[in-house]
């Protein structure tokens, strides 16, 4: 009986100790896994929600950093427990990694041989989408995936921008609108159906509202809006249609181009002559398409039979900048692959040619002469145009079911559309400096 006690007393003792050395290394290991990585190359299984878990780490007022074209464009940022759990109910990967580890990284980043940068991101951007409070027939790519990344945004339409909310916001997407009050120009195909009789009466009845005479005024006074905004400091990003019409409202500004179907009287004849371009943020010498039955506003869109591509070879490429001395367009382009496959919209591309020579191009189909994602400054703002409806959907129709992120959570395509949410933290930074 005594050995039999001598033999437990002694087994608790090394439990003991073995428990106290566990809890020493646990211990030791907390204090050397000073950071949290979260890499964005083809190791990362939810680019998507890192996006999100990023600007969740800086609305608990923690600084990151972007890791510019360091594995695909990596985050960091101190560790914290609850970081860590959010990162695995996120379903993100990551890496713990030491103090020496992180400086390791930074040295390499350093290196002027290195086309590597560090960005710190302080403040989560304030986000608004510009987007109709009724249900349209048609998603839209920009709020889809700041749903699925869990980041908040607000939805602001032609009453706040024309009472002046927009100074509230860092950033605003423009939803795939008409801005040349021509209700997308789906006339030929849609005028019998109740979503498009409604949508023409909401607009109209907006107009009225704010003392316009015309949809196609109301819409040029949210362009000048906005246009106020991204001169002020404020950052733009539109696809689809949203990018060609914002110009087309511009240049066309005291000029009817809408068809009597559209605002009740004929558009000028003399219309294309008195296009002002000096107006324009991205785009020049642009001919209106004046048909009412025309699915297209004009020739800056390189319609289908002029691309000259099917869904198997349309892709286009990004650009490589300068990550030190070009951060705004490096930040932009961020990603973990180089060819990003095309898709479609009622704006899908822009064509070269009429691209204003101040633009910057980030993505091109080279074979098609065109650009597919451009970027420009305006005042103390930004703006960016990205061509297509829905990158994970090559050609979507009205009244289809919206794409389920759910599929696609490395979606290169998606990427960009995301780095354009946090690139205003970023600019926050570069500004107070």
């Amino acid at each position: 009986m005594y050995i039999c006690y001598q033999i437990c007393a002694t087994m608790k003792k090394i439990i003991s100790v073995g428990s106290l050395a566990m809890t020493l290394w646990l211990v030791s290991f907390v204090a050397q896994a000073s950071y949290l990585l979260v890499p964005m190359d083809e190791t990362q299984k939810n680019h998507l929600k890192a996006y999100g878990m990023t600007y969740w780490v800086l609305r608990q007022e923690v600084e990151a950093e972007w890791l510019l074209n360091y594995r695909g464009g990596s985050f960091l940022f101190k560790y914290v427990q609850k970081f860590e759990n959010e990162l695995v109910i996120r379903g993100i990967s990551y890496e713990v990694i030491s103090d020496a580890q992180a400086v390791a990284i930074k040295n390499e980043i350093a290196s002027p041989s290195a086309n590597m940068d560090v960005m710190k991101l302080e403040v989560p951007p304030k986000i608004a989408v510009y987007s109709p409070k009724t249900k349209q027939p048609w998603d839209d790519a920009v709020t889809m995936v700041l749903t699925y990344a869990e980041i908040p945004y607000d939805i602001v339409f032609d009453d706040e921008v024309i009472d002046g909310m927009l100074p509230k916001y860092d950033w605003l997407h423009l939803h795939h609108e008409d801005f040349t009050g021509q209700y997308g120009k789906f006339y030929r195909s849609y005028a019998s159906e109740k979503w498009y009789r409604d949508q023409q009466k909401e607009a109209e009845d907006m107009a009225a509202k704010h003392g316009f005479k015309k949809v196609s005024q109301l819409k040029l006074g949210v362009v000048k809006k906005i246009r106020d905004f991204c001169l002020g400091g404020g950052f733009v990003f539109a696809m689809c249609s949203a990018t060609d019409t914002y110009d087309i409202a511009l240049a066309a500004e005291g000029v009817d181009i809408c068809e009597v179907m559209y605002d009740n009287d004929p558009a000028d004849p003399a219309s294309q002559s008195k296009l002002n371009y000096s107006n324009c943020l991205a785009f020049k010498d642009f001919k209106l398409r004046m048909d009412p039955y025309e699915y297209e506003y004009s020739d800056i869109d390189n319609s289908p039979q002029d691309r000259g591509l099917v869904e198997s070879t349309d892709f286009f490429k990004l650009f490589q900048f300068s990550a030190k001395w070009d951060p705004v367009p490096t930040m932009l382009t961020q990603c973990h692959v180089t060819q990003i496959k095309g898709f479609m919209g009622q704006t899908t591309s822009f064509k070269n040619k009429l691209l204003k020579s101040d633009v910057v191009v980030m993505g091109e189909t080279k074979q098609a002469e065109e650009a597919r994602y451009i970027h420009g400054t305006m005042g103390k703002g930004t703006w960016t145009f990205y061509g297509g409806h829905d990158p994970e959907d090559y050609q979507h129709h009205v009244g289809e079911e919206p794409t389920d992120l759910n599929l696609h959570p490395t979606s290169p395509g998606y990427r960009l559309i995301l780095n354009n949410i946090l690139f205003p933290a970023a600019k926050k930074k570069k500004q107070k400096t």
